[in-house]
């Protein structure tokens, strides 16, 4: 099997102050161990991850950015979805 012909992993990364994983690139490897492995030797240099999660490219679903009017749209005609609608009472200082 050529590098060619490896997949295409997404690799994301939470980094020692965050909660969430964000997307840092991709990579080619034969399996996830190999794209785990590199994606550390890549995307971590200075040891800023604590954790590292890699996907294969072809099981990512996505909008299409073409379509976001369309498919955002519903949440825009429910004002009870934003914060906005709310009355928060005095005696919540933390929001």
């Amino acid at each position: 099997m050529s590098t060619k012909e490896w997949p295409l992993w997404e690799v994301f990364i939470r980094s020692k102050q965050g909660l969430s994983h964000k997307h840092v690139g991709s990579l080619r490897a034969p399996d996830a161990e190999m794209a785990i492995s590199n994606a550390r030797d890549v995307y971590t240099r200075r040891s800023e991850g604590v954790s590292i999660w890699v996907v294969e490219s072809k099981l990512v679903s996505a909008s299409d950015p073409k379509e976001a009017n369309e498919f955002f749209e519903p949440s825009d005609t429910k004002i009870y979805r934003h914060p906005t609608f709310y009355d928060v009472p005095d005696g919540i200082s933390h929001m």
